[in-house]
Parts: C-alpha cells; sequence; structure tokens
C-alpha cells in the first residue's frame, strides 16, 4: 500500500521502487521472489525495479548469481543521489536568464503587452522618477510624503513646468516636518505647480500622461521597493485614485507676495470678509492637513507661541471655538 512517509519521488523514485527499496533496506537483502512476495507486485516488475534501484546506486547485487540485493549506507546512496538530482537543478537554473531574454525578446514586437517592472535599487527608482519627468508631455501627476530616497527638492520641476506640462501634486502632512518645506512647495505654485495637502497618503506616486506611473510598495524607511508600469487598466486606477485624494485635499495658495502683518493678540478687524495674508493661508492649510502647531510654526519661520497667538486671534475674528470652525468659516470666505 502507499505510504504517507513516501519522498523519494523528489528525486525520480516513484511509489512502488520506493516500496521496494525501503522493503530490502528493513529486510537487509531481497530477491525478485521474496519482493514480489512481500509486496504483490510481479516477479519482473520486481526484477525490472530491483534493477533500477541499483541503477540509481540505492541497491548493490550480491556475487553469486542468486539474485540477491542490498542497500547501500543511505547516509552515502541518498546523499550522492541528491547531489546529483541538485547539479541537475543548478544547470536548469543557469539558463534562466538566457531563456527569459529569449521570452523578452520574443514579447518585444507584441504591442498589446506593455511592461510593469518590479524596482529595487534606489538608484534605479531614482532614474525612472526623472525618466517620468522628462517622459510628460501634457500632464503630470504626484503623491508626495516620506520616506525619501533622494534630495526632497526636484530641480527637474521647474523646467518641466517651463515646458507647460499641466503639474498636480498632493502633499501629505510629513512632507512639510522637513525645514523650508512650506517654502519649497509655495516656489513651485507660484512657478505653475497646483498644489493640495493632505493629512496622510498611501503610496507615493508619480504618473506622466495617464500612460506610466510609478508607484511605491512600501513606505518603511530603509526599503524602496516600487513598480513601474504602462499596463492601461493599472494607470487608470491609479488616477482614479489621485483624483479621490485630489480632491479631499486642502488647496496651497501659489500667491507668495509680501506678507501682511498680522494683528496683535486679541485685536478684532472691523472690516468683514478682508482678504487672508499669504501667512494666513499657510497657516490655515497646515492646520487643516493636521500638522502639529511646531511643525507649522518652523515652516512659517515663528515660534510655537506665536502661532498660538495668531491662531488664537483668528478664532476671535471669525468667531470659531475650535480649529474645525476655522477652517469651514475660512473656507465660505474663500481664504482657502
Amino acid at each position: 500500500m502507499a505510504s504517507e512517509h513516501s519522498i523519494l519521488g523528489l528525486v525520480g523514485i516513484d511509489e512502488d521502487s520506493e516500496r521496494i527499496y525501503r522493503f530490502v533496506l528493513r529486510e537487509g537483502a531481497g530477491s525478485a521472489v521474496s519482493v514480489a512476495h512481500a509486496t504483490n507486485l510481479a516477479e519482473d516488475e520486481c526484477a525490472r525495479r530491483l534493477d533500477g534501484l541499483r541503477a540509481a546506486g540505492l541497491l548493490a547485487r550480491q556475487a553469486g548469481g542468486d539474485g540477491e540485493y542490498t542497500p547501500v549506507d543511505p547516509r552515502f546512496s541518498l546523499r550522492l543521489l541528491t547531489d546529483r538530482h541538485s547539479d541537475e537543478l543548478a544547470r536548469i537554473r543557469a539558463q534562466v536568464p538566457d531563456l527569459a531574454a529569449q521570452f523578452d525578446r520574443g514579447r518585444s514586437g507584441i504591442d498589446a503587452a506593455p511592461q510593469t517592472r518590479l524596482l529595487g535599487d534606489p538608484a534605479e527608482i531614482a532614474g525612472w522618477f526623472v525618466r517620468i519627468q522628462h517622459q510628460a508631455g501634457h500632464e503630470f501627476m504626484a503623491f508626495d510624503r516620506p520616506p525619501y530616497i533622494s534630495a526632497a527638492s526636484n530641480p527637474l520641476e521647474p523646467v518641466v513646468l517651463d515646458r507647460g506640462v499641466d503639474w498636480r501634486a498632493v502633499y501629505s502632512a510629513e512632507s512639510f516636518e522637513s525645514d523650508d518645506a512650506w517654502q519649497e512647495v509655495s516656489v513651485l505654485a507660484a512657478r505653475g505647480e497646483q498644489a493640495r495637502v493632505i493629512a496622510d497618503l498611501p503610496i507615493k506616486l508619480a504618473i506622466a500622461d495617464r500612460s506610466v506611473a510609478l508607484i511605491s510598495l512600501t513606505l518603511e524607511n530603509g526599503t524602496s521597493d516600487s513598480l513601474v508600469t504602462e499596463s492601461p487598466p493599472l494607470v487608470r486606477v491609479l488616477c482614479e485614485l489621485f483624483e479621490s485624494y485630489w480632491e479631499r485635499a486642502i488647496p496651497i495658495p501659489s500667491d507668495r507676495s509680501a506678507l501682511d502683518s498680522v494683528p496683535p493678540s486679541g485685536a478684532v478687524r472691523s472690516r468683514p470678509h478682508r482678504q487672508a495674508t499669504a501667512d494666513e493661508r499657510a497657516m490655515l492649510v497646515l492646520i487643516g492637513a493636521g500638522l502639529t502647531d511646531e511643525a507649522i510654526a518652523r515652516q512659517l519661520g515663528i515660534s510655537s507661541r506665536t502661532l498660538r497667538r495668531r491662531t488664537q486671534d483668528l478664532m476671535v475674528e471669525l468667531r470659531a471655538s475650535n480649529r474645525f470652525q476655522v477652517g469651514a468659516e475660512a473656507a465660505r470666505r474663500g481664504w482657502v
């Protein structure tokens, strides 16, 4: 009967041959007659299988012509057998690159088979980000959030904007944890980037012309696995994801003209529905995105104490009792 411990099939020994091998191993010796009696297999079939086990190096034939087979110590015979198969598998593995190259060449002429590639090398990922920006002819969409694998500033973006590319970027609150991040984004916004901010983003993303996308597969520091794809269904889904977050994000003002002065603590402006200052718009956007007071103060170049005072002034002016109401009233007045 079949054994639940049958494992020699992994090295090319079928179940019946393994039963015969185990019988001879237990008995210390066996002939075609004794094996046939123990296994209910035909005698000539047993003789054939015994010879096969001998050819595999698992059994030895006794001298004297009495048809007896004895087992070879499995500590050596099975090790040699498995090593032999390991060598064969290694030869197959060695052929994988060549076979893969033939596969790629065979598919290179198929128009309906866009590439999707897994990237793991940070330098390769950074190179693809630059390549996608160069490739953008009319539209570029991006999710910006840490961790970064290259410098946070992007010297190529102004060049792309100058070509007339419609550039939209959604930033996470974490994007503004570094010093001067707000100033850098504001400069880009002044040059034509349409920028928005939201509390959190699930991935890092760059899409050019709705035809090629670079997407992060991990958000852990020290890892950088990403995917670049030209697959229309996948790119379409990523575009829909971008639009969903774009609709919910808070616009970042593009006007960075000279900052107006902020009234002293407790003062309330009497003129209704005035225009917000640039700093007030920045403050409202960053508050709405969920940044801490310390992070907002750092971006505006003021102390946390000054920020809290200015926030309190806005709450008084807008007749708001909490930050949510401040944001709602500011949106109603068109400040953000």
